[in-house]
């Protein structure tokens, strides 16, 4: 059995995961087709504001990805109804954003705004890659006269060609220190479960399976909503990362791409006795140890490594990884984990 086959929705991020600066991951468009053709229903889910949904889908499309504008849930359109939910319709809503953000709060009935002078009853903050200082200005004169401060996500970056780069979070970290330390009153986006659990309830499924780049949203969003995960080593999050990651942000299984999504559960699954592929890893002291265990086996690779010694890492107290052989030091090298 796939380990897609395993679950009754697939919850896939994008940025990092499924595309990354508007070109589709290797192998992500065909491992995604096939799910779609022959496995559970998938929902894309992502943080990104500066996008609605269809464009989102016209975007995937583009690449090979097959979505329809259903299919997709951000956090701006979920940020946007929470409001439309909680204020009069037409109340003034200063955007701080890319105008996708802004068409979401007047798709729900509320009226963007620029300018704090407007009097907006809220303020809300989404990824915006034009968003300069006077936008942060006039979202800090409106919260401190008492508007109510929303925020997308809080991602402290994004994925990139040229490596990670300043997220919403970043924007939303220098108006928190503009306002004294001040955090938004609501973040809607991963780490938050609540874009998870708003696609499980749309497709009723009792057990999805969460897709995504990074521990500290996609993985963690996914723990806290009670989910199985799979992370994908094609975004922000680093093997040294997942050996560090704490218990609120361990994935269930780990994988090079989406295409172990096709590939039989276990195959991806962190193991656990510390045992994967033709890798075993013991403890010396402080010391995790990488060997090969299969029989005959001179080579192995890498990512199995990496849930071996994950498994072991997240068991107990360590310091350091060694490898044990020139094949374990290489799998390390591959991996970027110091020796």
């Amino acid at each position: 059995m796939s380990l897609a086959s395993g679950y009754d929705l697939v919850i896939l991020d994008l940025d990092g995961v499924v595309y990354l600066g508007g070109q589709a991951v290797p192998g992500a468009a065909e491992a995604i087709s096939s799910i779609v053709e022959s496995g559970p229903p998938v929902v894309y889910v992502t943080n990104n504001a500066s996008r609605r949904a269809d464009e989102v889908a016209a975007l995937l499309v583009s690449l090979g990805v097959p979505a329809k504008d259903e299919n997709v849930l951000t956090s701006a359109a979920a940020a946007a109804a929470l409001l439309g939910e909680d204020l009069p319709s037409g109340t003034p809503v200063l955007v701080v954003g890319a105008p996708a953000l802004a068409e979401e709060v007047r798709a729900v009935g509320l009226t963007p705004v620029a300018e704090a002078s407007a009097r907006p009853g809220a303020v809300i903050q989404g990824y915006g890659a034009g968003v300069g200082w006077r936008d942060l200005a006039e979202a800090c004169v409106a919260v401190r006269a008492g508007a109510r401060w929303v925020a997308t996500n809080t991602d402290a970056t994004l994925p990139s060609p040229r490596g990670p780069l300043p997220g919403n979070g970043s924007l939303v970290a220098a108006l928190s220190t503009a306002l004294g330390g001040r955090a938004p009153d609501t973040v809607v986006g991963k780490p938050s479960p609540a874009l998870f659990e708003v696609a499980a309830r749309r497709w009723d499924a009792k057990r999805a399976l969460v897709v995504g780049d990074r521990l500290d949203t996609d993985i963690e969003g996914a723990v806290r909503a009670g989910m199985d995960s799979l992370l994908v080593l094609t975004g922000v999050s680093t093997p040294a990362d997942v050996l560090r990651a704490g218990p609120h942000q361990r994935p269930t299984h780990i994988a090079a791409d989406t295409r172990a999504l096709s590939t039989v559960d276990e195959s991806s699954r962190v193991p656990e006795d510390n045992r994967a592929g033709p890798w075993r890893v013991t403890t010396d002291g402080d010391r995790l140890v990488l060997c090969l265990d299969g029989a005959g086996a001179t080579s192995g690779d890498p990512v199995d490594a990496l849930r071996a010694l994950a498994a072991a890492a997240w068991s107990g107290p360590w310091q350091t990884v060694v490898a044990d052989g020139a094949a374990s030091a290489s799998a390390l090298a591959a991996l970027g984990v110091a020796a």
